[in-house]
């Protein structure tokens, strides 16, 4: 007879039911065995016709679930053993989950428990304070290949309780295993988090395994700055050593291209390898820190964040939005204070520039996402519809959060839009401003929303200070703001954030290097939210300039900053180097001749037809349409569709084969072609070619009757190398 099994075996559990509540006991079987997982009864729809709350966030409807949905058929109070509950989750009687856990498991035993003592819903009063875990990091050198997570659940009444059975963990990869008692095993050598979770509390472990080395022996590299003393010490806990020092070519692309979004010319880099001062590299970053390109090329970067785009501001709006940002830039203006700017604007989107942030941001739920996503490094969106599954966000915070946008509204004077079908295309001025009233709803009460900062309290108003200048005030302020912007600025000099994507801080995401993290927010805060204070402090780290190429020990590495990251140029990079380095400037519609596509206001048109071939060139080579408040939206993978684009596409030939660019030039200044080919190689590479670079040039240039022809090749073969459209 179904049930049996349970009869006999919990029947001494009976006198301990008393000890097993709902709240503290069930909802954490609910959550180990995954039946509130999203993949299961967890799900928006539920499974089977039963619904649970996602991980655990609502035990009210979660008990009336179990209990009295259709009925109670779920679970049996009367004989325990035959209940639903009990006989699906052991898999005695079909279930689609599969077993969750065994019938004599402590899982079972709790739910038998319960059910024995009528399925009350007990624990209301047992208020989980806070999770603890022994550790929150820890590194394991061979042999050791396994570790013991443990966890205690700590109540506001100061019970202490070992929970490390009923506590659940999530790895985020498949580097490690975790047994149901908490063992974690190696799989394979690396980095991995895992989140251990009970009820509605979370803690991220990070675990390194690293293989022996028995040859290890570490290299006692320099350190410029503390920088270095955070990398190198994680570096050498790893049993990893860092690459060398890059060549001084190298180091000169990659400061030009990283600061100045284009390569050094031909003269720059010859005189740079020649200088012999120990302090060339610091010259160079504070000269390239002034120049105005670095306010062109950064300024990109915030457009991208800020979706300047042309169907939601119209042209003027980006022009000026532009404007502003590439002003502020070239002023210094602190970063707190930028921000400030942008959150607290009102007014006239072509007066007030910043306002267009709010135009772009149309509604409270896309203004409260995108504000903590591009100043906090928040995403919140999972919170919109249940409590955030790897971060401490609840749905209350969600909604409190963006019913501070909930008054921002807008006077459209006329909009004169090209297509009257699309309602996001706006064209004409508009005027943003705080309306009477207005609110939120918070689905999971039925009752608006009351304003709240995230994570903290309401916003202090007056009548001269509406929620907005209050909430300028705090984001600024916060230490998330630090964080997000220090390690944004890592991010773009790296190529990887210390966490990373740059705009996903969460528990389940944390840093590679937490103190260096700190460190770098710190300084940022201390030197008043001076950008190029914190440039100039990472570029002069030794692991700023540490090479690409890999030794015995880093090859693997891709997340601790062991040697530089190879990475594919962005399409403006490219192209602006491509055509300074040609002497062949660009043809772009609305802006003098010289002008480069970096200095453009607008992301990638996003629709049809792509009038130029410069449009179609950003198209294939990643550049954003700026629909997403994001770093991530610009690609910088390599496709098919970039190699033709580079051999034989339209931009590439029209500036290769102009005919008045540098390759005429040379050939008119009648240098030898040793010379020659030597200026033309230091122009696209930024370094003398080898002795059979050379031999091949020359053969090539000697081989017909048509020398402009032949340069036109080795032009087209040097900007097609690796060094050229990577960033090394």
């Amino acid at each position: 007879m179904k049930g049996i099994a349970f009869l006999s075996i919990f029947a001494l559990t009976a006198a301990h039911a008393a000890d097993v509540a709902f709240r503290t006991d069930i909802m954490a079987v609910l959550s180990k065995a995954g039946c509130n997982a999203g993949g299961c009864h967890g799900n928006g729809q539920g499974k089977g016709g039963f619904k649970l709350s996602l991980r655990g966030q609502d035990p009210d409807l979660d008990w009336l679930a179990l209990t009295r949905d259709q009925g109670g058929r779920r679970i049996n109070v009367i004989e325990p053993e035959r209940s639903l509950l009990l006989l699906k989750a052991t898999a005695q009687i079909a279930h689609e989950g599969g077993t969750r856990f065994a019938a004599d498991s402590p899982e079972g035993a709790a739910l038998f428990a319960w059910l024995r003592a009528d399925a009350a819903d007990t624990g209301r009063e047992k208020k989980l304070a806070r999770l603890e875990v022994p550790f929150t990091e820890r590194v394991l050198v061979e042999p050791e290949t396994s570790v013991q997570l443990t966890a205690t659940a700590v109540f506001a009444d100061g019970e202490r309780r070992d929970v490390t059975r009923l506590a659940v963990y999530e790895p985020s990869n498949q580097l490690v295993r975790v047994a149901h008692d908490g063992l974690a095993t190696r799989e394979e050598p690396g980095e991995s988090t895992i989140l251990v979770r009970y009820l509605d509390q979370q803690i991220a472990v990070r675990l390194a395994f690293v293989p022996t080395r028995p040859d290890f022996v570490w290299s006692a590299p320099p350190t410029a700055n503390y920088i270095d003393e955070h990398v190198f010490r994680k570096l050498r806990a790893l049993r990893v050593n860092p690459s060398a020092v890059c060549a001084d070519t190298v180091f000169l692309r990659r400061a030009y291209l990283d600061l100045l979004g284009v390569g050094p010319s031909a003269e720059t880099a010859r005189a740079f390898t020649a200088d012999a001062a120990p302090d060339k590299r610091a010259r160079l970053i504070d000269a390239l820190l002034v120049r105005a390109e670095f306010a062109d090329y950064w300024a990109l970067k915030w457009a991208d964040l800020l979706k300047i785009e042309e169907r939601q501001l119209d042209p003027n709006g980006m022009k000026v939005f532009h404007g502003w940002i590439r002003e502020s830039l070239a002023a210094n203006k602190p970063l707190d204070q930028f921000a400030r700017d942008i959150i607290a604007a009102r007014g006239s989107t072509y007066e007030n520039p910043p306002a267009n942030w709010w135009r772009a941001n149309r509604d409270p739920v896309t203004r409260a996402e995108n504000t903590a996503r591009v100043f906090l490094g928040t995403q919140l969106n999972c919170a919109q519809c249940h409590n955030h599954p790897f971060e401490r966000w609840t749905q209350d915070d969600y909604y409190d959060w963006t019913a501070l946008f909930a008054r921002l509204d807008y006077e459209v004077k006329d909009n004169k839009r090209k297509d009257t079908n699309d309602t996001r295309e706006f064209k004409g001025d508009q005027i943003v401003l705080i309306k009477a009233s207005g609110s939120v709803k918070n689905p999971r009460t039925g009752e608006a929303a009351r304003a709240r900062f995230l994570g903290a309290g309401p916003p202090d108003t007056t009548p001269q200070r509406d929620e907005l200048l209050a909430l300028a005030d705090w984001i600024v302020r916060s230490p998330m703001f630090a964080r997000t912007q220090a390690n944004r600025i890592w991010f773009h000099l790296l190529g990887r954030g210390l966490v990373d994507p740059v705009d996903d801080f969460r528990a389940s995401n944390p840093p590679s290097h937490p103190e260096l993290l700190d460190a770098l927010a710190a300084d940022l805060a201390q030197h008043g939210f001076d950008l190029r204070h914190l440039i100039r402090t990472i570029m002069l780290s030794q692991t700023y300039q540490l090479a690409s190429e890999p030794n015995g020990t880093n090859a693997d590495d891709e997340s601790n900053n062991s040697r530089g990251l190879v990475r594919r140029l962005g399409a403006e990079q490219i192209l602006d180097s491509m055509s300074k380095a040609l002497a062949a400037p660009l043809t772009i519609e609305g802006f003098p001749d010289a002008a480069r596509l970096a200095q453009v206001p607008e992301g990638r048109k996003h629709y049809h037809p792509l009038t130029t071939d410069l449009d179609r060139f950003a198209l294939t080579f990643g550049k954003p349409p700026r629909l997403i408040a994001s770093d991530c939206e610009r690609t910088c993978e390599t496709t098919l569709p970039q190699a033709f684009a580079l051999i034989g596409g339209p931009t590439t030939q029209a500036l290769i084969t102009r005919a008045d660019n540098r390759l005429a030039t040379l050939l008119a200044s009648g240098q030898p072609d040793e010379q020659l080919l030597d200026t033309l190689t230091w122009t696209i590479l930024s370094r003398a070619p080898s002795g059979a670079e050379s031999e091949r040039f020359l053969a090539h240039l000697r081989s017909g009757p048509d020398q402009r022809r032949a340069l036109e090749d080795i032009a087209w073969a040097l900007v097609n190398a690796k060094e050229f459209l990577f960033r090394h």
